[in-house]
């Protein structure tokens, strides 16, 4: 019975990304799996065309929501807390 709370917690915390937010958690999660390790910012400003500042602020704000964990000062520290059956699809940014 201990199960239903955390899937519902589960539920709430993925109700509430934003697209942007989705895509991002679907980036990390993919490449991680892909390539064996978590991205760096700058894979994921490559990714999404964007400026350092940018990501950075983005990984700061998952982090802050709760939707991921990170060492900071530590590269390719990104871990994805959301389960990959409840992250969006990743989309192709081409």
């Amino acid at each position: 019975m201990e199960k239903e709370p955390i899937a519902q917690s589960i539920q709430e915390m993925v109700h509430r990304l934003t697209e942007q937010q989705g895509q991002y958690l679907a980036f990390i999660y993919n490449y991680a799996v892909i390539h064996g390790q978590p991205p760096s910012e700058l894979d994921m400003q490559r990714f999404f065309r964007v400026t350092p500042p940018t990501v950075h602020q983005m990984v700061l704000k998952l982090a802050e929501r709760g939707f991921i964990t990170r060492e900071p000062g530590k590269p390719r520290s990104i871990r994805v807390l959301v389960p990959p059956d409840q992250l969006p699809y990743l989309k192709n940014r081409r």
